[in-house]
């Protein structure tokens, strides 16, 4: 497994200086969270040369804003804006060989669904969802990329909170660029148990998010890592693990002893 974190997290004011202490502290791998209105072609270039500069791998791009989470709103532009950034980071990942993630919505629900989790979408919502998702799967086709569905939990998200729904929609596209990003914090709320979902989406995952249960360090919340790791062993996952969550303190502590410890994990 390819231990990585995400640029949220990381001290520094350029990629590569986050990419350089991320190689002192024990991390193969960055996840690029990037600022839209932050992008540009010198960021960009930084990125595609990230690698042979740092030795340490890009492996995630993400485009962030305002509009991200908005690819099936009801307002037409909002919609129309959203997934021109979605188009825009799914480029970039067929260029240099990363993953991104989209989800059906993004972003705190009102009123909060307490009583009816796992919502289903109509017909015409999954019909319109799965159509977005394949045009974002076949502009990556023939390269390494993925285009990845990533569950959320149902206080961010109304629909597709578990594994098996996104799960169903991965596995009737059908795509070689389409895949799962489970991510451990929102599992911890949806899932009966972690190890389980994992093992039943076997194959199809492409990229995890780490998180405690409290969305802290792994080690700072409840989660039984051990269980979750052995799972990740079971199904032979090879891609990055990426931290993303709080920090819980100094970066410069907190981040190089949890690489200590995922290290552990990982050779277990």
């Amino acid at each position: 497994m390819i231990l990585c974190c995400s640029t949220p997290m990381i001290p520094g004011n350029s990629l590569t200086a986050q990419a350089e202490q991320l190689r002192e502290w024990g991390y193969d791998a960055i996840a690029v969270f990037q600022p839209r209105e932050e992008w540009n072609r010198d960021v960009h270039a930084e990125l595609a040369a990230l690698e042979s500069r740092t030795g340490v791998r890009p492996v995630e791009f993400v485009l962030t804003g305002d509009i991200y989470g908005h690819a099936m709103s009801e307002s037409a532009e909002l919609r129309a804006q959203c997934r021109d950034m979605y188009r825009e980071a799914a480029d970039v990942c067929a260029e240099l060989g990363l993953v991104t993630e989209i989800e059906f919505e993004y972003g705190p629900q009102d009123p909060m669904p307490l009583f009816d989790p796992y919502q289903q979408l109509t017909p015409e919502q999954d019909e319109e969802f799965t159509a977005f998702y394949t045009e974002l799967l076949d502009r990556v086709a023939g390269s390494s990329a993925a285009i990845l569905l990533e569950p959320l939990n149902r206080y961010e998200s109304r629909y597709l909170n578990s594994v098996a729904d996104n799960l169903a929609i991965v596995t009737r596209v059908a795509h070689p660029n389409a895949g799962l990003l489970p991510d451990t914090f929102h599992m911890s709320i949806e899932e009966a148990s972690i190890p389980d979902a994992l093992r039943s989406a076997a194959g199809q995952v492409r990229h995890v998010h780490l998180g405690d249960n409290n969305r802290l360090l792994p080690g700072h919340g409840s989660l039984e890592w051990d269980g979750i790791f052995r799972a990740l062993r079971d199904i032979d996952y090879r891609g990055a693990i990426n931290l993303e969550c709080s920090t819980t303190g100094d970066p410069a502590v907190t981040l190089p002893q949890t690489a200590a410890r995922l290290r552990e994990l990982i050779d277990a």
